[in-house]
């Protein structure tokens, strides 16, 4: 991908932001742990490590961002409450962070969501409103909420403390392997891939960054082709995390996975189902579709081949119980290994 000069309007996230993250959120987030998956790594030839994100409290590496944008606030803000809006595991993160330091939030969420997660947010004590089809329907109600009540908003993805916050991943990649040469990275709003591509990228430029998606409604992958933030209908998908909007004001995460990312792949449909099976049978793992997108490139061959170890971002595992069953159902693997 073609660097971008980034505006002069606002401040860059820097490496020294990603350290001062993983300080600042170490009293609410414990490091995930990196398995290697015999198994794929079998199959392609490399050593595969899978980074387990999945494992955290609210099931999803959302809570890294969130903790550290919402530690990051004033007395006086966290007094006033927050608000955020999300496809579900951003939501359940703000609401957790929000609830171990006594703050009000309030989550805004499309009629999409899974009931899963929704049933989530609930138990973690968060004021819900359902607005609209869209990730940016919910999104324009988190902002009224902000200019009505001074709440302040948590976004998803397009803010540097978030960004910085998903990049402690990328530090401990670096801790554990060595002999990293790629790293595949659920791609939707960008936070996540901008916060590793920066840890990655500001040790070693060699270490290949490959984003994943859906085939359907990836709306990253659709601006980046065209140049500039795009809109689009979101369709339904197992990978559904990934769903939502960039911002068509995009000021972080669209630049820097412009800069930090190597390569995208899009996964249709059937191969995420696939994949969430394969990883159920083959490992014992849950996960929902949107990680099941790295398991689908590995499965598919997807990843150039190269000497050094592989890492997969294992992003989430909320799924509804429903879809697993129905996955349970129709896959097999005795004759597919």
């Amino acid at each position: 991908m073609t660097n971008t000069i980034l505006t002069k309007e606002r401040k860059d996230v820097k490496i020294r932001d990603v350290w001062e993250a993983r300080k600042r959120i170490a009293s609410i987030v414990n490091r995930t742990p990196l398995i290697q998956s015999t198994i794929l790594s079998e199959k392609i030839g490399r050593p595969v490590y899978l980074k387990l994100e999945n494992v955290h409290e609210v099931g999803a590496f959302k809570v890294r961002g969130a903790a550290n944008k919402i530690l990051s606030l004033s007395e006086e803000e966290k007094k006033r409450g927050v608000a955020t809006f999300s496809t579900g595991n951003h939501g359940m993160a703000v609401a957790y962070v929000a609830n171990k330091l006594g703050i009000d939030a309030v989550v805004c969420i499309s009629n999409r969501v899974p009931k899963a997660k929704v049933d989530s947010l609930k138990r973690l004590g968060a004021q819900i409103e359902i607005v609209g089809d869209s990730q940016d329907a919910a999104g324009e109600r988190c902002y009224e909420l902000e200019r009505e009540k001074g709440l302040t908003v948590i976004q998803p993805f397009d803010d540097p403390h978030v960004i910085a916050g998903q990049g402690t991943i990328g530090l401990e990649l670096l801790e554990a392997l060595p002999n990293l040469t790629d790293v595949i990275v659920p791609l939707s709003g960008g936070g996540l891939l901008s916060g590793i591509g920066l840890a990655l990228k500001s040790n070693n430029r060699d270490i290949r960054v490959t984003g994943v998606s859906m085939e359907q409604s990836a709306v990253m992958y659709e601006s980046l082709k065209v140049g500039k933030p795009v809109k689009m209908e979101e369709s339904e998908t197992l990978a559904d995390s990934l769903l939502g909007g960039i911002g068509l004001d995009n000021q972080y995460t669209f630049q820097m996975v412009q800069q930090y990312m190597d390569d995208v792949v899009l996964i249709p449909e059937d191969e995420i189902a696939y994949s969430m099976a394969f990883m159920m049978d083959k490992h014992r793992i849950i996960m929902e579709g949107a990680a099941a997108t790295g398991i689908a490139a590995v499965l598919g061959n997807k990843i150039p081949q190269q000497d050094g170890d592989i890492a997969v971002i294992i992003s989430g595992h909320n799924v509804d119980l429903s879809i697993l069953l129905k996955l349970i159902q129709n896959y097999t693997f005795e004759n597919k290994g």
